[in-house]
């Protein structure tokens, strides 16, 4: 019987996310390039009488609805487990940022108790478990480089052609992405199907970076901008300052794509000078595992 389990979850990034007109479910359809970045939340599982969950690095408030107590009450519901867990986490992934912090400590959970609880469940089983929990979570498991289609749950991994180098300029003041989906609804309220992205996973398959340049593209920018004029006026200022720039999800975070690791420090440094906060980070990276038990 393992004491605890420690779980890395990577964030991630969009390099394209074109979104159709709601489902009758009430969910957009979506074609979507997810990125893998090793920026990652950490997650302890440890052996406990009882639940309790401690988040480090960011102030967070934690209520029920958290999706890690989501996601174990679900492995307990699924599995019939009675067992428990002290759950800790040093997050460095931003909150509410568009780079899916909250589906990394998700999947991390699922990962983590489905080792500390030898409940035995494959990678397929949890995929299905996650994609409960939201439509992120699924690739937070699987990472790397992959096309999400339908609600971005189904996943067809892309072999990456080149390294990429990201500078991430980060905000404060988070945006709501049902808040930004809404908006997008009102700004495009004609039926309408999401648009291809197969130019970009074409690309993708380069080994020159530079074959990126115009295919990042993110239709909830629109719906964002709209709601966050401040967070336009940073991507105008930024946008031609690497190979590519794009919202991430729904915002507020902007990656800006560089051609190499060496011209992304340089320009995490200027953009800093200049007044924003800004985080490197590279992909595409491992998605959710174990890095030590006991």
């Amino acid at each position: 019987m393992l004491n605890s389990v420690t779980v890395q979850a990577p964030a991630k990034i969009n390099m394209a996310l074109r979104v159709g007109s709601p489902r009758p479910d009430g969910f957009h359809p979506l074609a979507t390039v997810f990125c893998a970045l090793d920026l990652r939340d950490e997650l302890t599982a440890s052996a406990a009488d009882e639940f309790s969950l401690e988040i480090h690095g960011v102030p967070l408030d934690v209520d029920e609805d958290n999706l890690v107590y989501r996601a174990a009450r679900l492995l307990k519901e699924r599995t019939g487990s009675d067992a428990c867990a002290a759950i800790s986490i040093d997050k460095s992934i931003p909150v509410a940022g568009g780079l899916a912090g909250g589906s990394a400590n998700a999947a991390a959970t699922l990962v983590a108790l489905n080792e500390l609880w030898e409940l035995g469940l494959s990678a397929g089983e949890l995929h299905d478990l996650g994609a409960e929990l939201g439509s992120d979570v699924p690739f937070s498991l699987l990472g790397g480089l992959a096309l999400g289609t339908s609600r971005g749950e189904e996943l067809v991994p892309i072999r990456p052609g080149a390294f990429q180098s990201w500078v991430l300029v980060m905000d404060g003041e988070g945006l709501s992405t049902p808040a930004v989906f809404r908006e997008y609804d009102r700004l495009h309220p004609d039926p309408h199907k999401a648009a291809p992205v197969d130019e970009l996973v074409e690309a993708l398959g380069s080994s020159a970076i530079s074959d990126l340049e115009g295919l990042l593209v993110n239709d909830l920018a629109e719906p964002a901008f709209a709601m966050r004029p401040d967070i336009a006026d940073t991507f105008r200022r930024i946008e031609h300052a690497g190979v590519a720039t794009v919202l991430s999800g729904s915002g507020p975070t902007i990656g800006v794509l560089c051609a190499s690791d060496n011209e992304a420090d340089v320009l995490a440094g200027q953009l800093r000078n200049d007044g924003l906060k800004t985080v490197r980070a590279d992909g595409p990276a491992a998605g959710t595992h174990i890095v030590r038990s006991s």
